[in-house]
């Protein structure tokens, strides 16, 4: 599983971070993007033209939203940022004022880190936190394997390791969960089972959400620009789910679900590789399932190392390979991407290999 944060040190960011973060809502036409050296800055400017924050550097997600939001291809967005800068602050300046509305943007640390739909409903980091680490501080052996707080989410993965099983002698995986948030559109609340095998302490999310909120809520709309301060008390609906959430955490894990994954894995050690042609498997493989042609290569390494030519060596070599990958939330795309290669079937199975099964 990819290293991360300790979760002392998580905690000590998000408390940091929710002192240090602003949001705002804004109506476009008060928004200006202006070249700044080699890229643009974001300006929110007052009716008397007076800057109501100190212009704000824009990161690549806020830069994504605003063209998502302006209907500008991502690629010529991409282009005009990095070849011509004064036609990118243009195009996006005459759109926010032809088409004015208004937006919500999240501020940290200077640089506009997200451009959202005033519908969107903050649940921020610092509540989940607050909601599952105490309940978490209660769980008997239970352990944080890896911590991260990126551009795009948070991430708690905790093992309980009173919930384990063999795959084959000597080969134990244990259970546990993955919280994640995103306090910037990139995904819900979300809580998940977590397998962990132990060999090579590799980690794999399944794709199978046991709590999940989206962040969708009220209009939040003005009269003019303003701070958007935190709520004081969350709404009754964002009580019922932190409970929730509360209730997931507590139970640790899906003992059900385990076991169903821990059968997956042992009818994947049974489905052999076609060996005359790992390369080719591997290449098929990682196209279905959205590995890169880089990733692919390591992904070869890692099965090759280990010798396990099933689809269970496979799903492995993913999980492994993913602890190579420097993007932590990439890192975790992988490890789910290693269990949806356990839920192929025959059929999809025969396609990797190449065979040719009867009509």
């Amino acid at each position: 599983m990819k290293a991360g944060m300790t979760i002392e040190e998580m905690a000590a960011e998000i408390m940091r971070q929710s002192k240090a973060k602003e949001d705002y809502i804004v109506n476009t036409s008060n928004l200006e993007l202006v070249s700044y050296d080699s890229g643009v800055v974001l300006r929110m400017i007052g009716d008397e033209g007076v800057d109501l924050v100190e212009p704000l550097d824009i990161n690549n997600i806020a830069h994504r939203q605003i063209g998502a939001h302006l209907n500008i291809p991502a690629k010529y967005y991409d282009r005009m940022k990095s070849d011509y800068p004064n036609l990118l602050t243009h195009n996006v300046n005459a759109w926010l004022r032809r088409e004015p509305s208004q937006r919500m943007v999240r501020t940290l640390d200077g640089v506009a880190r997200a451009f959202l739909s005033n519908r969107y409903r903050r649940i921020d980091n610092l509540q989940i936190a607050e909601a599952v680490l105490p309940i978490i501080g209660e769980m008997p052996d239970a352990r944080f394997e890896s911590c991260q707080i990126t551009d795009s989410r948070m991430y708690l993965k905790v093992v309980n390791p009173r919930l384990e099983a063999e795959v084959v002698p000597g080969d134990i995986v244990q259970a546990g969960i993955v919280i994640s948030n995103s306090e910037t559109g990139q995904g819900a609340v979300c809580i998940q089972p977590l397998v962990l095998r132990l060999v090579c302490m590799n980690g794999m999310v399944v794709n199978d959400a046991q709590t999940r909120r989206n962040h969708v809520g009220r209009v939040n709309a003005a009269d003019e620009n303003f701070l958007l301060y935190s709520d004081k008390t969350l709404a009754a609906d964002d009580r019922a789910f932190m409970l929730k959430i509360q209730d997931t955490v507590r139970a640790a894990v899906d003992e059900t679900k385990f076991h169903q994954v821990v059968g997956l894995m042992r009818n994947a050690k049974g489905a052999r590789m076609a060996t005359e042609d790992i390369p080719g498997v591997v290449k098929l493989a990682s196209s279905a399932f959205g590995i890169t042609e880089n990733e692919s290569g390591g992904v070869l390494q890692k099965l090759i190392e280990s010798n396990d030519l099933t689809l269970y060596g496979l799903s492995n070599a993913v999980t492994r390979h993913s602890q190579d990958i420097e993007d932590y939330d990439r890192a975790t795309d992988l490890e789910a991407i290693g269990y949806n290669l356990l839920t192929i079937n025959r059929q999809q199975w025969n396609r990797l290999n190449q065979v040719q099964t009867a009509a």
